[in-house]
């Protein structure tokens, strides 16, 4: 997945001012106690944050 489908995702499903919001403030467990920005930051490929996120988040099926 590239970073630019992981960010059109997560602006679909956030909204994108709550989409970034979410990606700076939400820890997520299973991207070990980080957050998206910082898993992203330190080479976690795009579409693993992303199946974190779907994880996490009630994501409808045509994102996921």
């Amino acid at each position: 997945m590239r970073l630019t489908v992981f960010w059109q995702r997560m602006n679909e499903q956030f909204g994108e001012g709550y989409a970034q919001s979410v990606a700076k403030d939400y820890v997520l467990a299973e991207l070990g106690g980080r957050t998206i920005e910082q898993a992203l930051a330190d080479g976690e490929p795009a579409k693993a944050v992303w199946h974190a996120v779907v994880a996490t988040f009630d994501v409808p099926s045509r994102l996921r």
